[in-house]
């Protein structure tokens, strides 16, 4: 579809408008008019292309106003341009596992005790790292930038584990910005091998992280994590509420211990679910809490939905989903990611961002208005990850797109968009997906290896 040259002109390109970086040209550009309604989602544009990045992001309605460009041009036919995504919650060393270990009920339970039994079994080095491997594949073939990955760091599982993310973060270094951030439950830091593993995660680069439980020493457990990350200058990353439980308030913990603490780092929460069925004045004061404690907010619509709620022989009554809309109103910044892929927490999934956004606009309704909802896999996660240059398009950045024949969300959402194309600092990339049959070995009984040093057990959470 493209020129083999990185200098070219993308003309009639269907832009949203929340993802144009310099707003006087998006309001400037003709836009394009919801059918029903004033709301106004797209901006209309030219992109022009030079040494792979981009150089002029021209208003189709001042075309006339720029010289001619005298360079190959790709007429997009008013096709939608996404910035690549950022996938910002995932867990890529318990991915495609599912054919080994498959959750035998589907609940959370089941789901833990299935990860567990398949880790002491499994995961060596090999393993896990062809299965992260693959799943890296997958994301950099859809069209995602940076992901950030949660990664079970306890005992001699850890060791491997985050070697394993060393060396692909290293291999993948001109591809895809990695980060890992540590899941263990939040009393393993309440050892030494807690503070043997915050300097771990020091040394890597990597965000200090955990599963918050109520549990009647939590104000203790978040005392110390904040302590240690505090002292290594590390931001934390949290599993809070993932459960349908009103009085599952870790959430509301994050944030006050946060305050309590002065804490200047960034803080993810993710899942967040119980908020979802507290009582409204519980909400507003956990919301001022986050506000002031300046956390943001990650939910994982497709694994909630999956796991939430599910009884045997019983249809589920809830979505799994956290308080989106509020949260946004609360001026509490908010996205969504894809978590578990293909593993007892979530048996299905690709690693395909556009298909989260997809399943978040329908499960939690983030379609009437669009407003700035893209964000919540572009502009939003790569701020919270510390990536200011990435999710957005921008004059001056390299041109990390992904584009499509759709021309409105209606179009983009209701299809799976195989034929998208992806460009990466100019050139398009090679979009074919991994073949399952890379991992038939591995899901086999018979064929891992098992190591007497992985002996202990992975966080419990997704």
């Amino acid at each position: 579809m493209l020129p083999s040259t990185s200098d070219y002109l993308l003309k009639n390109a269907r832009v949203p408008l929340s993802l144009l970086e310099h707003k006087s040209i998006a309001q400037s550009a003709s836009s394009v008019t919801a059918a029903a309604g004033t709301q106004i989602d797209f901006c209309m544009v030219d992109l022009e292309i030079v040494a792979g990045a981009i150089a002029q992001i021209i208003p189709a309605s001042q075309e006339d106003l720029f010289p001619i460009v005298d360079k190959p041009i790709v007429d997009l036919c008013n096709g939608l341009v996404l910035p690549c995504f950022v996938d910002m919650h995932t867990h890529l060393d318990k991915g495609h596992i599912w054919e080994r270990s498959p959750n035998p009920d589907g609940t959370f339970a089941s789901a833990i005790n299935a990860v567990r039994a398949d880790a002491q079994k499994h995961w060596n080095a090999e393993d896990v790292y062809r299965r992260m491997q693959f799943g890296l594949k997958c994301s950099y073939a859809h069209g995602t930038k940076a992901i950030r990955t949660h990664i079970d760091a306890a005992g001699e599982q850890g060791t491997v584990s985050l070697a394993v993310f060393a060396a692909l973060q290293a291999e993948w270094r001109d591809r895809l910005i990695l980060q890992a951030v540590s899941l263990v439950s939040l009393d393993y830091f309440l050892t030494p091998a807690g503070e043997k593993l915050a300097d771990k995660i020091a040394e890597i680069g990597g965000i200090l992280g955990g599963v918050a439980y109520m549990n009647s020493d939590l104000d203790k457990q978040l005392d110390r994590v904040f302590s240690l990350a505090q002292e290594r200058g590390l931001n934390l990353d949290f599993h809070t509420d993932e459960t349908d439980d009103p009085k599952s308030t870790t959430l509301r913990e994050v944030a006050k211990t946060a305050i309590r603490h002065e804490f200047s780092g960034q803080i993810i929460c993710g899942h967040c679910c119980s908020l979802a069925v507290q009582p409204p004045e519980l909400v507003t004061e956990t919301l001022t809490l986050v506000n002031e404690a300046n956390i943001g907010i990650v939910s994982l619509p497709m694994c909630n939905l999956y796991l939430q709620d599910r009884q045997s022989g019983r249809t589920p009554r809830w979505r799994g989903v956290t308080l989106l809309h509020e949260l946004k109103a609360a001026a509490i910044p908010v996205a969504v990611a894809s978590d578990n892929c293909r593993d007892p927490f979530y048996g299905f999934g690709d690693h395909d961002v556009l298909e989260v956004l997809n399943m978040a606009a329908r499960i939690a309704h983030l379609d009437r208005p669009w407003e700035d909802w893209p964000r919540t896999v572009t502009e939003t996660p790569a701020d919270l990850m510390g990536l200011p240059n990435l999710g957005r398009i921008k004059v001056g950045l390299p041109a990390d797109l992904i584009l499509f024949k759709a021309r409105n969300f209606s179009e983009l959402l209701s299809r799976s968009q195989r034929d998208r194309t992806v460009v990466r600092q100019g050139k398009e990339i090679d979009t074919t997906l991994p073949d399952y049959r890379e991992l038939d070995d591995l899901l086999q009984e018979d064929s891992a290896v098992e190591t007497a040093s992985i002996q202990t057990k992975p966080a419990d959470a997704g």
